[in-house]
């Protein structure tokens, strides 16, 4: 047992001395999920889009080119008075592309420009302002981007699909959230269907041709924090306080599954955290809710790793108080736990996927735990009662 807490100890330590994880997806932004292009994509910003692109687009003399997610590839230019001129391209075949500019990262509330080819041939780009969730929220002509008067253009160019507009703002642009999507079905009086897949980046419109990472895609970190969040604090917490409140009778395996369990859980919820907080630095987004129940779950988890040091003797006089102190800070714990991944959902604007994921994980470990609640009521009533010493079969009178 001591052998146990000594490997503990230690790895709580280096968990501790080295408190900035890096993302589990490439901060690159070359995300190449199901594109099927393979090395082909940086291979695209050799294209001269000038050659086929209306003026001003096709005048521009110093446009920056990087590829940005799957076949997306973003080129722009931005002058001394603020002027950014956008052009973004992706391998076309139907439906519809876009690109969304956002306060805070999120979908809902930002402006996207989307463009398309309808089923007569003709070319279509809007602007779009993305009021809520649903397809019908999302109001055609509208939005908050500062375009200028100069027309926005939309081009097909061999396999590619072509979007070219401009902004001016009142200050020169630098990492700006940006959303990219796109959808495999064609928007029917300039109504949007629902996209196949997105994504989110923090774009450095700043940077030069020459920096090699000009992009965060902060897109993959929160589905990292919230799959880290759900594995730690939504299963595996959850499962290594059911063992042994259920097999104290597997003495002492219960105890070392105990132990390990919570040592891993609490080890992705602290990842959960430091992926969080480095998500707050890039985007600032405001959800003062989520931060603090997702810190007072992380401080509950340090004070269970504390009292783990801490145990007394079975013996010992303050014993039972440790017990009620250790089981009910646990149990607050994956309480607030779990209402902060629901939480994290919802503002995080996931598909019903993750509900239907989460609330079937929900479910499982719900059920599992009526299970073996009512399992130990049968043992226990099952245990014969002991015999009074008074009692007597045959008294003799």
């Amino acid at each position: 047992m001591a052998n146990l807490r000594s490997f503990v100890g230690f790895c709580v330590l280096i968990l501790f001395l080295e408190p900035k994880l890096p993302a589990l997806a490439d901060d690159s932004g070359n995300v190449g999920v199901g594109s099927g292009s393979g090395g082909r994509v940086p291979e695209l910003c050799n294209i001269d889009a000038r050659s086929f692109l209306p003026p001003p687009y096709g005048n521009l003399s110093s446009v920056i080119c990087k590829p940005i997610w799957n076949t997306f590839i973003l080129r722009y230019s931005q002058d001394k008075d603020n002027v950014v001129n956008i052009i973004l391209s992706s391998v076309y075949t139907t439906g519809w592309v876009g690109i969304g500019f956002s306060k805070d990262g999120k979908m809902v509330g930002s402006s996207a420009m989307v463009g398309w080819i309808n089923r007569k041939g003709h070319a279509k780009i809007k602007q779009f302002y993305l009021q809520g969730s649903k397809e019908w929220d999302v109001i055609p002509d509208k939005g908050e981007l500062p375009l200028t008067g100069i027309p926005s253009s939309l081009v097909i160019h061999g396999p590619s699909i072509y979007l070219a507009f401009q902004l001016k703002f009142e200050n020169h642009l630098a990492r700006q959230p940006i959303i990219l999507a796109f959808g495999t079905r064609i928007p029917k009086h300039s109504h949007l269907t629902h996209h196949e897949d997105k994504t989110t980046i923090l774009f450095d419109f700043s940077a030069g041709s020459h920096v090699s990472s000009a992009s965060t895609n902060f897109g993959q970190m929160k589905k990292n924090h919230g799959v880290l969040g759900i594995i730690g604090w939504g299963l595996i917490l959850p499962i290594g306080a059911i063992v042994p409140r259920y097999f104290k009778h597997k003495d002492p395996l219960w105890y070392y599954l105990h132990s390990v369990l919570q040592f891993i859980g609490f080890a992705l919820g602290l990842a959960t955290v430091i992926i969080g907080q480095r998500l707050y630095n890039l985007i600032h987004a405001d959800f003062p809710s989520h931060r603090g129940i997702g810190i007072f779950v992380l401080v509950l988890s340090i004070l269970q790793i504390l009292a783990f040091f801490l145990r007394p003797n079975k013996d010992a006089k303050t014993r039972k108080f440790w017990n009620w102190y250790h089981h009910w800070v646990g149990r607050f714990a994956l309480f607030f736990a779990a209402l902060n991944i629901v939480l994290g959902i919802q503002i995080g604007g996931a598909g019903s996927d993750w509900k239907i994921g989460y609330g079937f994980l929900l479910g499982i470990v719900i059920v599992t735990v009526i299970v073996l609640e009512v399992l130990a009521y049968l043992r226990r009533s099952e245990k014969p009662t002991p015999l009074d010493p008074s009692f007597q079969m045959n008294p003799v009178e």
